[in-house]
């Protein structure tokens, strides 16, 4: 055998020693995520998502690692409604920041069934050319019972892929109009997708999101639907208008693509580091809020984990609720009595 071949075994087996080593070891993950590892990666996301004991601690101790290499990338959150085209404007977005010279990760929150939490998972699919990109980095997610479909590993994915080197990460949700919010309080930027005609069922929905928007962009519009999205185009930077100017001082831009035609994404990618330029301060700032939040969400999930971690307090749990649907005891003095007895007040 060669020394050529030799060579190359060694190597080869000098992946699967780290592979499997990484599959436990924090350290040993952490020294492959920070090369830009996509695997590695890949395997640290299952870690944070994991409800398992284990993994968790795992997790945390990688988190502590990773914790010094994050915080310089650009984090955009992207929604519409079911059928506005997120996951081909996503993949014509992404292919052209790469050509710009950036690495894309996308963390696209899939709907879970609310009877079997199975979810589609068909992200990687609907962006095969970007999945296979190696710039690149898809990771769908499955929303399970999380509010709004949002996951609960979502922030600290952010983070572990800003420390494989990505310095553009995009959070796509599942567009029902309730998750929104939550990515909103993760992300530097917020892109709202609209379809033109998309019929007046729609309205409950866009106002409180518009009003979280720093951009809107009307897609689809080529062939026939390009009038139409012109007239859209008018109504919703007309809308705008009614709304009172933001603390970003930032007045969110209203404009066409085509994803299909690739039309409009080199004009949104202007505007959005425009936002970044002009923004900068308060995105700092507003990153440090988003911690503290987190913190206290990440507290509240500590607690009640905890809590039914604890077999006498699930066992007054049962009972308080038997009593609660009695009617013997109100909801709000059956919170009260768990709470003292949970912290043995």
């Amino acid at each position: 055998m060669s020394t050529a071949s030799n060579s190359q075994e060694e190597k080869a087996i000098e992946r699967i020693r780290a592979k499997r080593l990484a599959n436990q070891d924090p350290n040993a993950l952490f020294d492959l995520l920070i090369t830009g590892n996509r695997e590695a990666l890949a395997r640290a996301i299952t870690w944070v998502e994991s409800t398992l004991p284990e993994d968790q601690e795992l997790s945390n101790q990688l988190l502590k690692l990773v914790l010094p290499h994050t915080g310089k990338s650009k984090r955009i959150g992207i929604t519409g409604v079911p059928g506005v085209g997120k996951s081909t404007f996503i993949e014509q977005f992404g292919q052209t920041l790469i050509a710009n010279g950036s690495k894309v990760a996308v963390l696209a929150i899939d709907p879970s069934s609310q009877r079997s939490q199975g979810s589609i998972l068909g992200d990687k699919t609907r962006m095969d050319l970007l999945s296979r990109n190696p710039n690149a980095f898809i990771r769908p997610s499955p929303a399970a019972e999380t509010l709004g479909g949002v996951a609960r590993a979502t922030r600290e994915s952010i983070l572990l892929c800003e420390a494989a080197g990505f310095d553009i990460i995009i959070i796509e949700t599942v567009g029902v109009g309730q998750s929104e919010t939550s990515v909103n309080g993760m992300v530097d930027f917020f892109l709202l997708l609209m379809l033109a005609g998309a019929g007046d069922e729609l309205q409950g929905i866009k106002r409180g999101i518009m009003e979280m928007a720093d951009a809107i962009l009307i897609t689809k519009a080529d062939h026939n639907n390009r009038k139409a999205a012109v007239q859209a185009q008018r109504q919703y930077k007309a809308a705008l208008h009614l709304f009172p100017p933001n603390e970003k001082e930032w007045y969110p831009a209203v404009e066409l693509c085509s994803a299909l035609e690739n039309t409009g994404i080199d004009e949104f990618i202007t505007n959005l580091n425009d936002y970044f330029e002009q923004c900068g301060d308060w995105i700092g700032t507003n990153r440090k809020a988003q911690d503290v939040k987190w913190f206290y969400e990440a507290l509240q999930h500590e607690i009640l984990t905890k809590f039914h971690q604890n077999p006498e307090l699930l066992a007054t749990l049962k009972k308080l609720e038997q009593q609660v649907k009695n009617q013997e005891i109100s909801p709000f003095v059956a919170a009260s009595t768990l709470a003292r007895a949970q912290f043995n007040d």
